[in-house]
């Protein structure tokens, strides 16, 4: 429930507003170099700094506890942690009783019976995503892959050079907005994925939808390919290392790696906790009345999350790394 992979196993823990939230990794290859500026680069890469990413500030600062000595992993478990200290949880507990739209609150105090921190999100909050961050960090550290990341469209704008002005006019209608995100990674050998419930696009997916806001993912040219026909849509192969003419199934055939690049996209939802009133259900007076959010809230969480998804990527690549060696 908590926990991904097999032979690379990350386990996260935490809520929005407790004291800290973290991440254990364990399946780290004695002797690997860990290079904490690498972790503070990518982690730096999250922090919200661009217009329409929330004003809440946090020092994110990882703290390694256990697991590396003298830069270098031990073997054992890598427990990764990171201290919540920009905290304003009273700006949260109308929600106890009006739940937000589009967001986890309703279903997670049916679940949880309302013993759920509900402060921020609690367990459904995007604050998650950094302790993710530092373990796919990690990840890339074992890998011989090249990962990269692409924010390609905003709403309805498809001109990146425009994003500020554009984000702007979503800020001033008290509106959020989603976007998609393209992710590569290049250099990846024949053989990773494990059919028939393993397959490598199939645990991708699974874990780029465990990131808060996704809610689509294609891989190659996706839904597109349903303009063409099979000898079209077909990637020929043109060389014995089995690169192909076209990349239509982004790099994966049958659910194995085929050589070709891994290329994906990712649609990020736009963000439920907006500054525009609106009308729902409110638990308390069991009528429709209005809500008002406060806190504090990206506006386009699609600016900042290309390296939760790179580094979530990292993580199920590193699993199914270690898994391909048992063939060789």
């Amino acid at each position: 429930m908590n926990s991904y992979g097999t032979l690379f196993k990350v386990t996260l823990y935490g809520e929005s507003h407790q004291a800290a939230i973290g991440v254990i990794v364990d399946g780290v290859k004695p002797g690997t170099m860990i290079d904490e500026t690498k972790i503070a680069a990518d982690m730096e890469l999250r922090k919200p700094k661009v217009i329409g990413t929330t004003p809440r500030k946090e020092d994110d600062q990882v703290i390694i506890t256990s697991g590396v000595f003298n830069g270098i992993a031990t073997g054992s478990p890598i427990h990764l942690m990171i201290e919540n200290k920009n905290i304003k949880s009273k700006d949260y507990e109308n929600l106890k009783t009006q739940p937000r739209p589009g967001h986890a609150d309703f279903v997670a105090n049916i679940k949880y019976q309302g013993f759920q921190d509900f402060r921020g999100g609690g367990r459904f909050s995007g604050r998650l995503t950094a302790p993710l961050v530092a373990a796919g960090s990690i990840a890339k550290m074992m890998l011989p892959f090249d990962f990269s990341y692409e924010l390609i469209q905003i709403g309805t704008l498809k001109d990146m050079n425009l994003i500020d002005e554009y984000v702007n006019t979503i800020i001033q209608e008290g509106e959020s907005v989603g976007g998609i995100v393209q992710l590569k990674v290049k250099n990846v050998n024949v053989g990773l994925g494990e059919p028939f419930f393993e397959k490598l696009d199939a645990e991708i997916a699974k874990m780029m939808f465990s990131i808060p806001a996704v809610k689509g993912v294609e891989f190659g040219i996706g839904f597109e390919g349903v303009t063409l026909k099979g000898s079209s849509f077909n990637d020929i192969i043109i060389d014995q290392d089995g690169h192909t003419k076209t990349n239509h199934s982004g790099g994966i055939t049958g659910g194995i790696s085929n050589g070709n690049d891994i290329e994906f996209k990712v649609f990020v939802k736009p963000t439920s906790s907006i500054q525009k009133s609106q009308n729902t259900f409110n638990f308390e007076s069991k009528e429709i009345t209005e809500l008002k959010i406060g806190g504090r809230h990206d506006v386009a969480i699609v600016r900042r999350i290309g390296i939760v998804l790179e580094n979530a990527l990292a993580i199920v690549m590193a699993d199914a790394y270690l898994k391909s060696k048992i063939y060789q």
